[in-house]
């Protein structure tokens, strides 16, 4: 389990590289990639700060990885998220999973992935034409991280 905030980007084809090397187990990976999108709510971003306390997110995510191992037969997971000054099109978070079969990637792979949205500690701010303003959470995140019961 690789697990990184962070403030430099990442290269996805390395992470992924590195996740599967020499585990000839490995028969899926599963990958979910995150951008910084340049509209937001109807209006247009100039860019996006994000913010953690790094104690209380890094046993989040911890938690959410450990949380997947116990649901699937995972064979190693990486997961990447970004903090710090942001632009449009840059990579925020990264999700990959490696497991025997596509079944466990995907799931467990979408899992994370809600449960980063709605139980990791990051909080978001926007700079817009209007100014600044915080990204609230939304219905359908809960929703979606909802149905894992």
């Amino acid at each position: 389990m690789k697990i990184s905030v962070q403030e430099a980007d990442f290269d996805v084809g390395a992470e992924i590289s590195a996740l599967r090397a020499g585990n000839p187990q490995i028969g899926a990976v599963a990958s979910f990639i995150g951008l910084v999108r340049d509209l937001n709510d109807g209006s247009n971003v100039a860019a996006m700060t994000l913010e953690h306390y790094p104690a209380m997110t890094h046993k989040a995510l911890t938690a959410i990885v450990a949380e997947s191992e116990t649901r699937w037969a995972l064979l190693g997971c990486t997961v990447i998220h970004r903090v710090g000054a942001l632009f449009p099109t840059d990579q925020i978070v990264l999700v990959a999973v490696a497991s025997s079969h596509r079944a466990d990637a995907f799931a467990a792979c979408e899992f994370i992935m809600d449960y980063l949205k709605t139980q990791a500690p990051f909080w978001k701010k926007e700079q817009t034409p209007d100014g600044e303003r915080w990204v609230e959470s939304r219905n359908s995140d809960e929703a979606a991280a909802g149905r894992w019961g």
